[in-house]
This record gives structure tokens, C-alpha cells and sequence, in this order.
């Protein structure tokens, strides 16, 4: 495995709490995690359905966030570009960048429940040729070109135009990607093909890659990021009972027929949900296992799906930093800072 450049915390904001206080949760935990030396935190844009993610409007919550952190790189992961006003959202994506001084991340993907496309008035069938559209129209403002009807952007923002990402889970949308010469996002699990049930996660992700690679413009960097389910903690009975409580949770709200159903042991609910869970030391030897991770360049952990409460994701935080993350390659890019005050995470 090759050494992790740059280390990412995720969050879809599912702490067992009311809206409000998940989000003050996940301000305490991007927080912690800048204090810990990470590079960068990413949450994720979800309408409608609190039980798959808990945060519609991404700028307003990450403008929140920049007025309470200094360092770490804020990043959408992903804006569901098919459900929004192209130019709104290029707007919005200027004003975050600015306020946090030049930290915003963007990532883009064509995401969103079914049932979400409908509430917009869109069909979910559409959504690629939707979501195509849109990402141009962004490109277009962000460069400073006139827009339909002449006017331009204000400000024009030509520097977000290498920081776009593209979330997929096919082989076509990573030569997308790499065609564009932005950056590719592999998510932490994705549902196994029929005619291959029981493939691994690198083994699917890997065409990804080699696809993205191989589109990618000569001279240009790859950008890859693996996000990946990690839950480390002290104790790894307690790891596993989390784990297996989280986990049962999904099988039981996601009816997945790709996925282990309710009848399936833990460790076969791990593999199949693709989670890394345990001490530092196993949790190190699970990811060193992950042969796709060699070729990222951002590792970004997640605790979902074990969601375990709080305090003890602020822990695991702590430990990917100074256990797992090292003994993988990373280091910190500014020694961590020291944690913030309560006042300044409130």
C-alpha cells in the first residue's frame, strides 16, 4: 500500500439526536478531527429521509462549520447536482469558498432516493442527463463565461474549477471523471452485481480506477478518494457489538437482496456491508487488505453504518489519527492543533 497523502473524516449526520443537535454533533466532531491533524472533512446532502442522512443544505451547514476551523478542507460529499439550480449552486459554492478562505472541496454526484426526484418535479430516470447538464452550467459560471441571457457570475471563481469530484459506482463514470480531469470519490460499500454476488469492494472499485486513470488528460494529477466504514475504538468487544447493532439496523431498513439479510452472522454482515471495525490493530490489517486503497490519494473514514453514539466517534477520531492513519503512511501536513474550547464548537 502506497502512503495516505491526505486523511478525510465523513459524516452523513445520523447521531441519534434531532436535527439541530446533529448538526452541533458533527460541528464538535469536524472540529475534533482539524485538532487531530486530518486534512479534510466532507458530509453529505440528503432530502427527506433523516434515517439515510441527516443535512439537505451542505453550504449553509459548512459555512457554520469554516467560522469554527481554521485549517481542514470542507468538502461536499456529494451535492445531488440533479436536484438543484446549477447557477444557485455555483453562487453558493463561491460565497462558502471565500468565507472559508479557500478551503471548499466539490463534490457532485447524481445521487438521491427515487422518490426525492419526484418531490422536485423531476424524474429519477433522467437523472444523468440532468445531472450533465448542471455540472457544465457550473463549470461555465465558476469560469467567468456569460450564462443564458448574457449575465455572468459574481464573483467568478476560476480556482474551483480543480477542485470539482465525481462520485460514482461505474466503470463509465470514472472515465467521466477522469475525462474532465476531476477528481473520482469511491464510496465505502456498494451493492454486489448479480452475476457477481460476492465480489469484494476492491475488486469492484478497481475497474473505477483503471477506467478514470486512463481518461485522466496527460500532465494531469489523479485525485482519488477512498472513502471507507471505519469504527475504531479501545475495546473491540465493544467495536463489535456497536457494529453489529448499527449494522442490523441497515439490513432491516435497507432490504438490500444484494446485501446479507437479517438471518446473517456478524462477520458475514461486515464483509458485506464493508466495514472496518475494532482495535487500531485490526483495523490496520483490515485496510491493509483493501488493495484498492493503494492507488487513493484521500482516505476518508466514516463511521457509518455502525453510527456508534458521540463520544465515542470524537474517540475513534483520535484513534485513526495516531494509530491507524500512520501505521498506513499518513502524516499530518501541520502538527494538529490543540482541541478547541467548547465555546468555539458551540
Amino acid at each position: 500500500m502506497t502512503a495516505i497523502r491526505r486523511l478525510g473524516f465523513f459524516s452523513r449526520l445520523l447521531d441519534d439526536a434531532p436535527a439541530a443537535e446533529r448538526y452541533r454533533l458533527v460541528a464538535e466532531q469536524i472540529a475534533h478531527a482539524e485538532a487531530n491533524g486530518f486534512d479534510s472533512a466532507w458530509v453529505a446532502q440528503h432530502h427527506f429521509h433523516e434515517a439515510e442522512g441527516g443535512l439537505p443544505s451542505p453550504f449553509v451547514f459548512l459555512a457554520h462549520v469554516a467560522a469554527r476551523t481554521r485549517r481542514i478542507r470542507l468538502g461536499t460529499g456529494v451535492v445531488t447536482l440533479p436536484l438543484e439550480n446549477a447557477v444557485r449552486v455555483a453562487e453558493d459554492a463561491v460565497v462558502l469558498d471565500l468565507l472559508s478562505c479557500g478551503r471548499l472541496e466539490f463534490g457532485v454526484g447524481t445521487g438521491g432516493t427515487p422518490s426525492s426526484f419526484a418531490a422536485f418535479g423531476l424524474a429519477s430516470e433522467d437523472r444523468a442527463e440532468v445531472f450533465a447538464r448542471h455540472l457544465a452550467q457550473v463549470r461555465e459560471a465558476w469560469a467567468g463565461r456569460a450564462l443564458a441571457g448574457g449575465d455572468r457570475l459574481y464573483p467568478a471563481s476560476p480556482q474551483l474549477l480543480d477542485r470539482i469530484w465525481q462520485a460514482t459506482f461505474s466503470v463509465a463514470g470514472g472515465a467521466r471523471a477522469g475525462l474532465a480531469g476531476d477528481g473520482l470519490m469511491l464510496s465505502r460499500t456498494q451493492p454486489r452485481p448479480a452475476d457477481a454476488p460476492h465480489a469484494s469492494l476492491s475488486e469492484l472499485q478497481r475497474p473505477i480506477v483503471e477506467a478514470y486513470l486512463e481518461k485522466l488528460p496527460a500532465g494531469r494529477a489523479p485525485r482519488i478518494m477512498g472513502s471507507r466504514s471505519v469504527f475504531v475504538a479501545d475495546d473491540r468487544q465493544q467495536a463489535l457489538r456497536l457494529a453489529e447493532q448499527g449494522l442490523r439496523r441497515s439490513v432491516a431498513r435497507l432490504g438490500d437482496p444484494s446485501r446479507p439479510g437479517p438471518d446473517a452472522t456478524l462477520r458475514e454482515l461486515i464483509d458485506g456491508y464493508d466495514v472496518h471495525v475494532g482495535t487500531p490493530s485490526d483495523v490496520i490489517a483490515s485496510l491493509q487488505a483493501d488493495s484498492t486503497l493503494a492507488q487513493v490519494t484521500d482516505m476518508v473514514f466514516q463511521v457509518h453504518s455502525v453510527d456508534p453514539p458521540h463520544p465515542l466517534i470524537l474517540r475513534s477520531i483520535e484513534l485513526v489519527a495516531t494509530k491507524v492513519a500512520p501505521a498506513l503512511g499518513w502524516r499530518p501536513a501541520a502538527a494538529p492543533l490543540r482541541d478547541p474550547t467548547p465555546e468555539t464548537i458551540a
